[in-house]
């Protein structure tokens, strides 16, 4: 299958051949055909599946072939609604190029920044319009935005708008919503709350499902180091030195560990950035494009924060932190795999991280390889101890409990046993 064979508009194929795409992924060559015939769409897929071509592609195709020599204002006919501000500019830059034939205009609007030059892009008029629910929906009350025209609506990262708070948003701009509309939906998982969001948006719809495991495991080279917390720095250091002209993406669960992770590889003279969500918008798109020029070779990001990064030719995704969700290591990783690429993810994995790694590998249905030679290698026995402790550990705790309710406030075998040792130094001192 080509996407020529899928019935694209000439401007259209000829943007993605100047892209280099070459042969449609999976969501796209089912998705495609599903949004030309007009149909809503759910899409249960995560990031890294070439999602964004699959419905950027149909819209296109339909606002260029239904121009028919349109004359006066540019009217808001497509809205993409999506969660963080870097997926919104990436979104808007895919449109951009897969669109630069088709004489029609986009714009991003999004929050942290003054509004000033985003009123004046809707006032000048444009085609397809790219937001996150926050700033779109201050727009919306300001008078700016109208959706009268509107065609198509796509709600993307569905799951992560939920995570960050957003239900309440989406709702207000669904309920605002023209009837008479194209729409959707794409989420990497479908819990309760999202399958009840979706069936609000969409009308009669089709589903295509891309697993998380089809799209990762088998092209991702993956590996796990076994190290404690202390050492992780050392590990990174170590592994970073040893590939100093690759471009690594690094992950952390929080964003004080991302700062802690910059400071410590300035301390090796590694020069990194961190992007998340209490940096500036400024700050944030500055590391992004240094990192997607190449003059920033290390850049490290919170889960919320990396949805947005698009990186050809990424040579490895390290899970400095291993994530407590098994989805989002999916991902992460996938940031190494994009498409039809393959990449390399590696792990580091404490002792306290392993119930994670153990979920992981249920999900991707396949044991991530153990990498056991390394400087800062935690030994096999304590692995195996940990899992053995976690019954213990609950005994240990009814211990303490009863304790407690004897009117023992400590819960320390170490404080007993002095106990002990001075009761005997009593009798001693009492023969």
């Amino acid at each position: 299958m080509t996407f020529k064979e899928l019935g694209i508009a000439d401007p259209v194929l000829k943007a993605l051949q100047a892209e280099g795409y070459e042969k449609p992924t999976p969501i796209q060559v089912q998705a495609i055909p599903i949004l030309l015939k007009g149909q809503d769409l759910l899409g249960v897929a995560q990031t890294g599946t070439g999602k964004t071509a699959a419905f950027g592609v149909p819209i296109l195709h339909h606002l260029y072939t239904s121009k028919n020599g349109q004359q006066g204002k540019r009217r808001v006919k497509a809205l993409i609604v999506t969660p963080t501000r870097e997926l919104a500019i990436q979104i808007s830059e895919s449109f951009t190029a897969y669109g630069k034939f088709t004489g029609l205009r986009n714009t991003v609007i999004y929050g942290g920044v003054k509004q000033g030059k985003q009123e004046q892009a809707l006032r000048n008029g444009i085609d397809i319009l790219v937001a996150t629910p926050g700033r779109l929906l201050d727009l919306m009350n300001q008078g700016f935005i109208s959706f009268r025209d509107l065609e198509y609506v796509v709600l993307d990262e569905a799951d992560q708008m939920l995570d960050m708070g957003f239900i309440h948003d989406i709702k207000r701009i669904i309920a605002k919503l023209p009837p008479k509309r194209q729409s959707l939906f794409f989420s990497a998982t479908m819990p309760k709350d999202i399958v009840a969001l979706s069936r609000k948006m969409l009308g009669d719809f089709e589903q295509v499902t891309i697993q998380p495991e089809q799209a990762t495991a088998e092209k991702v080279e993956q590996g796990v180091y076994f190290v404690s917390k202390g050492n992780k720095p050392k590990l990174l250091v170590l592994l970073l030195q040893e590939r100093p002209t690759d471009s690594v993406l690094v992950f952390s669960r929080t964003k004080h560990g991302a700062n802690k992770i910059v400071k410590k590889l300035s301390q090796a003279d590694i020069r990194s950035a961190a992007i998340h969500g209490n940096k500036s918008q400024t700050a944030r798109q500055k590391a992004l494009g240094d990192f997607k020029d190449g003059k920033l070779k290390v850049l490290v990001a919170t889960d919320i924060a990396a949805r947005g990064i698009d990186v050809e030719e990424l040579s490895l995704v390290i899970n400095y932190d291993l994530p407590n969700v098994s989805e989002t290591y999916v991902h992460r990783i996938g940031r190494t795999g994009r498409a039809s690429a393959s990449g390399i993810a590696m792990s580091f994995c404490d002792k306290e991280e392993q119930p994670y790694l153990r979920d992981i590998e249920k999900l991707i249905k396949q044991e991530v390889p153990r990498i056991p030679a390394h400087q800062f290698v935690e030994e096999e026995e304590e692995v195996d101890a940990k899992t053995e402790q976690r019954p213990q550990r609950t005994r240990n705790s009814n211990r303490n409990s009863n304790r407690n309710r004897h009117g023992r406030s400590n819960s320390s075998g170490t404080q007993i046993n002095n106990r002990n040792r001075n009761k005997n130094r009593n009798r001693n001192r009492n023969k």
